[in-house]
């Protein structure tokens, strides 16, 4: 890595912390894996500089270290590091109480988001902005790099009906936004009107992909490399599956699978679709956790060949509709009970409405599903202009 191109927001922001929070006390929404252009982490920048007063830290999914797997409910504590405070936002509460907001002035948040709607710490963001808003406590966002670049857009919009925790706005599944952007898109269309501050980039181009940028990849556990978030907006969907989306393995969401599907077949039927940007190879694997766990999968490790003209939801459609047409009878839908789908069916969540798990079960295919969605995804793009910082 020659060096960074991209100056990030947390950078600004800590060559003078007044300008943003004054002498207030700091509350943090951010985890060790938000680290500067030299790997450094947030958290320790903020409690060694002397201008900052952080005196709580709110985590995200995956914990105070990123290091907990997806969906383990994580407890409050305090940081041995640094002896701050620690409260989780994804354990027994996604959003932070006033007591849990007591003892700060200003929320200042770095949290990741992939560039997909899916994204947990899109959510995460949001909940803390409703949070602080309510109490009159204003919000700092710092901003950083879209991995999937700024200028493609695909996917459909989540409905209104079908907000979740994996779904937090009427946003397209990969919607080529930041996560300051996001908030102030989030902040004006609910009415929410928070005191929010975005802290740009320097240095970010719309049409950059993670790797130009020249940042470190620090992510959770299951997006280890950039070739996973190429990938994850169309293979996340198996999410809502009985298939496994390669959790458990080392090439999640590369690696798709289950004991009853015939890996040779499906791969020449993927392969002969001609999608650009990837190829697909017959495999086998062994999750270690996870779905079937311990059990040999038999599928497709999905290889990119270039990664400009990967079209990943069509990606991920088509993939979970020639799975279907395999088996019928052996394909099923998930549904969970906890806090993030209240018990529906989670595919319904991961596509904003019930259409897309409809029209599957219809075998309506791909490209009549991706070209219904094509109006509704115009007419986001167009709406998501007046909020573009860069």
């Amino acid at each position: 890595m020659a060096g960074a191109r991209v100056r990030l927001g947390l950078s600004r922001f800590l060559d003078n912390p007044r300008e943003y929070v004054g002498d207030g006390r700091v509350g943090l929404v951010a985890n060790y894996n938000a680290v500067n252009e030299k790997g450094n982490p947030l958290i320790l920048a903020l409690h060694e500089h002397p201008d900052v007063s952080l005196t709580a830290i709110y985590v995200p999914e995956h914990g105070l270290w990123g290091a907990e797997q997806a969906g383990v409910r994580v407890g409050h504590g305090v940081d041995d590091v640094t002896g701050v405070r620690v409260f989780s936002l994804y354990g027994e509460n996604l959003k932070p109480t006033p007591e849990m907001l007591a003892e700060v002035d200003v929320l200042l948040i770095d949290t990741r988001d992939m560039g997909c709607r899916y994204t947990t710490g899109s959510s995460t963001m949001v909940l803390c902005m409703e949070a602080a808003a309510e109490l009159g406590k204003p919000v700092v966002v710092m901003d950083r790099p879209n991995p999937l670049g700024g200028t493609v857009l695909e996917g459909n919009v989540l409905h209104e009906d079908f907000r979740s925790f994996v779904g937090f706005h009427t946003i397209s599944i990969k919607h080529g936004l930041t996560a300051g952007e996001l908030a102030v898109m989030y902040n004006t269309e609910t009415g929410l009107n928070a005191d929010l501050t975005v802290v740009q980039m320097e240095g970010w181009e719309r049409e950059m992909l993670y790797p130009e940028t020249g940042l470190l990849w620090v992510s959770s556990p299951n997006l280890p490399t950039f070739e996973s978030i190429a990938v994850y907006p169309g293979t996340c969907l198996f999410e809502g599956t009985n298939c496994s989306e390669g959790r458990g393995t080392t090439k999640p969401f590369r690696l798709i699978g289950s004991p009853w599907l015939d890996e040779v077949r499906l791969a020449k039927d993927l392969n002969s679709a001609g999608l650009p940007g990837v190829v697909f190879r017959p495999t086998r694997f062994i999750p270690l956790y996870s779905k079937y766990n311990g059990e040999v999968c038999r599928g497709v490790e999905v290889h990119i060949t270039d990664v400009n003209a990967i079209e990943p939801v069509r990606l991920g459609v088509l993939m979970v509709y020639m799975i279907r047409q395999q088996d019928t009878e052996r394909f099923q839908w998930r549904g969970f009970e906890d806090q993030a789908t209240g018990g529906r069916i989670f595919i319904d969540l991961l596509t904003g409405g019930t259409q897309f798990r409809q029209w599957i079960d219809e075998g309506r295919t791909p490209d009549e599903i991706m070209e219904v969605w094509r109006p509704e995804l115009a007419a986001f793009a167009q709406r998501r202009e007046q909020y573009l910082l860069y």
